[in-house]
């Protein structure tokens, strides 16, 4: 028996539906990304109905505040994964997403970096720094002597301690570099990196002898 077609008021609102699904998926993944719900979801709905909201239209959509709305606009803005826009003739303020899913996940990828890795970086570095003054026993003010040396037990365990510190800021040191040639504005290699690890070739998934 063949299917009655869908009239143009049910096609708009199967579209809708899926939408919303869309919206309410990505909104959360958010809390994986260390941003809020909302803010996703706001995200998430320039980006799959690909033309230029202003905030009413968003608070409409979302069912959320206006000062929810300007607060999540304002955080994307700065992310940038969405940009301001215009039309003619109309004074209201307008913002539209990304539209290429490998820049927007590579802006989120960077902001990620920039909150939690560069931190860690930097107070690993402020460790490690401290190891070679204090622990090291670089001066001993009460004494004029190096307690490394004095104690060879407590050298071997400064040294232990300080090849870990060591071993972690080379991880991340190299991490960090990565992202500059990945995730950062002018690094486009993530998508060509992607590529090219899930390749057949790369997975092994070659013509068999």
């Amino acid at each position: 028996m063949r299917e009655t077609p869908q009239s143009p008021e049910d096609q708009k609102r199967s579209l809708v539906e899926a939408q919303d699904g869309f919206i309410a998926a990505f909104g959360q993944m958010g809390s994986a990304w260390g941003i809020s719900r909302t803010m996703a979801e706001v995200q998430a709905l320039l980006y799959i109905t690909g033309e230029p909201l202003c905030t009413d239209d968003i608070m409409e959509r979302l069912r959320i505040s206006r000062g929810n709305a300007s607060m999540s606009l304002r955080a994307l803005l700065d992310w940038g994964v969405i940009s301001r826009a215009h039309k003619r003739g109309d004074r209201k303020e307008y913002f539209q997403a990304d539209q290429d899913v490998w820049d927007m996940f590579r802006a989120i990828l960077r902001e990620r970096m920039k909150r939690e890795v560069d931190p860690l970086l930097a107070s690993l570095h402020e460790i490690r720094d401290k190891t070679n003054t204090e622990l090291a026993g670089k001066s001993d003010a009460g004494r004029g002597k190096r307690p490394r040396d004095d104690d060879p037990e407590l050298r071997q365990k400064i040294d232990e301690h300080n090849a870990r510190l060591d071993s972690m800021l080379r991880f991340f040191e190299t991490i960090e570099a990565l992202s500059q040639k990945f995730v950062s504005p002018a690094g486009r290699g993530l998508k060509i990196a992607a590529t090219l690890l899930t390749s057949p070739l790369m997975a092994g998934g070659g013509r068999e002898r």
